[in-house]
């Protein structure tokens, strides 16, 4: 049937077989299409930058205090300010203070709210500079994260910022952020015998009880 249309078949089973064609070049498919290469090592490791809460993934090298200072002038005040303290909307990044987290609306800073400092290194070398995120170095990224911890009195003046070092610097807010147990959106229990029947459940609920939340169906349901 897939091999051709035989000349004397009525137009019904012409129909028939042409909308069996598809089904059969599908199948006709390789399982393999050819499209894109294997990625390459390099490829592979210029993805793979991912860095965990506990320092796993940070790069090799290091970066100061010192050598973060001018690199956080150049790179960063136009944005945060010479001292870390924001331009226009742009963020805070000088805050070490648990207390306005209290505030309405609450200051969150890196100082103040990030839980993890490599996280701080993590973010910068995604999405820093504005409007050039990836243009730091892994060296110039370690000496802005050691500046911007010494900057909201984290860590000295001295400290150096490298893989291992990061993962022990303790943030005002290691222990604030905890994960709560999930709410289910349903509490239906799944069933595998023994089934209420469809005609037996009830909906309690619909759009019109939650208040213009979620807008009103445009199908026949509106009138029920």
């Amino acid at each position: 049937m897939c091999s051709s249309l035989e000349t004397g078949m009525s137009k019904a089973w012409q129909a028939l077989v042409l909308l069996a064609l598809p089904a059969c070049a599908l199948a006709a498919q390789p399982v393999h299409y050819a499209y894109g290469t294997t990625p390459t090592a390099a490829q592979v490791k210029g993805w793979d930058v991912d860095v965990f809460p506990d320092g796993e993934g940070l790069p090799p090298g290091q970066g100061t205090v010192a050598q973060g200072e001018p690199l956080y002038e150049a790179r960063c005040s136009a944005c945060h300010g010479l001292f870390g303290e924001g331009v226009a909307k742009f963020p805070n990044l000088n805050n070490s203070s648990l207390d306005d987290l209290k505030a309405t609306p609450p200051v969150k800073t890196i100082g103040n709210y990030w839980p993890y400092a490599p996280k701080i290194f993590d973010y910068i070398r995604r999405a820093m500079p504005f409007p050039m995120p990836g243009s730091l170095t892994d060296e110039e990224t370690y000496a802005i994260t050691a500046y911007l911890l010494n900057l909201n009195n984290l860590v000295g003046s001295d400290f150096v910022a490298d893989a291992q070092t990061l993962a022990k610097v303790q943030m005002p807010n290691r222990n604030g952020l905890i994960v709560n147990d999930l709410k289910p959106d349903t509490h239906a229990k799944r069933c595998m015998k023994g089934c209420a029947a469809g005609s037996a459940l009830e909906v309690k609920t619909n759009a019109k009880d939650l208040k213009g939340l979620t807008p009103p169906t445009t199908g026949p349901a509106d009138g029920k």
